[in-house]
């Protein structure tokens, strides 16, 4: 925040200083102005000093510009990045949606997905997995699609290593594996993750050899270009119908966007 608002701030000076040599720059200008422009006039006489020493007086006595000039720039930011993230969705539905290597909860069949971008060493994941539990039980139709995004050091890769190797074995019991790491105490790693896996009944001689699938690492670099391009760097994140949603926002807050999303996919002009 306080590096966009000093870039805010240079921003406007910029400008000024740009009007104001831009006038002072071009003494053609000047004299083609009337004798009823003296400001114009006066202002091709200013030298750099003048110039910054009006910027500053001005920016001084109006520090509420900086803070519009703020909210107009993150504004368009936002709208900028939601621009580009629907197309990225569009392009990449299959991707987000029906990847064979994301785990599912919730209704398989649900006609509202909800993607999310998780890594089980993610404290925020943690405390959001409440809320995937909470809105899969009031909503029957809901379909709640986990994508792996192991991206907190090694340690993550490993424990998502075994996750992806487990849900190709035992896809029946990936919900319960997949809350058991998540919501157990500790950092998640490999030996961790095997030891979830095999007190739900997996084999440790067949779980090892599928981690070894060369598959697993392509679709972690899949999902590692995906999250680039749909501007997501931290966990939780969530795309929700045509909408990037970033952050741990509660229950509540993943409702209404939902809720959103299910009206849009009945709307045929959404």
């Amino acid at each position: 925040m306080k590096k966009s608002l000093l870039l805010g701030t240079a921003g406007i000076a910029v400008a000024f200083a740009m009007l104001a040599f831009g006038l002072a720059g071009n003494p053609g200008t000047a004299h083609a102005q009337d004798a009823s422009q003296p400001a114009a006039t006066a202002a091709g006489n200013l030298d750099k000093k003048q110039v910054e020493k009006i910027v500053r007086e001005y920016l001084l006595d109006n520090p509420e510009l900086l803070l519009e000039m703020q909210g107009a720039l993150e504004a368009r930011q936002k709208e900028e990045q939601r621009v580009a993230s629907l197309e990225v969705i569009k392009q990449s539905k299959d991707e987000l949606f029906n990847s064979p290597f994301d785990g599912i909860v919730g209704n398989p069949d649900g006609k509202t997905t909800i993607v999310e971008f998780y890594d089980y060493n993610c404290g925020y994941c943690k405390r959001a997995q409440a809320d995937m539990h909470a809105l899969t039980k009031a909503n029957p139709d809901l379909r709640f699609v986990l994508k792996e995004f192991p991206i907190l050091g090694p340690d993550s890769q490993k424990a998502h290593v075994v996750s992806m190797a487990f849900r190709k074995l035992m896809p029946e019991k990936y919900g319960e594996f997949h809350d058991k790491l998540l919501g157990g105490e500790g950092r998640a790693g490999e030996e961790h993750a095997i030891k979830v896996a095999l007190e739900l009944g997996a084999d440790e001689a067949k779980l090892r050899e599928a981690m070894k699938d060369p598959a697993i690492g392509e679709a972690f670099n899949r999902t590692y270009e995906l999250a680039n391009k749909l501007q997501i760097s931290g966990t939780p994140s969530y795309v929700v119908g045509n909408e990037v949603v970033f952050g741990a926002l509660g229950q509540e807050v993943l409702a209404e966007k939902i809720a959103a999303a299910a009206a849009c996919q009945a709307d045929s002009t959404c």
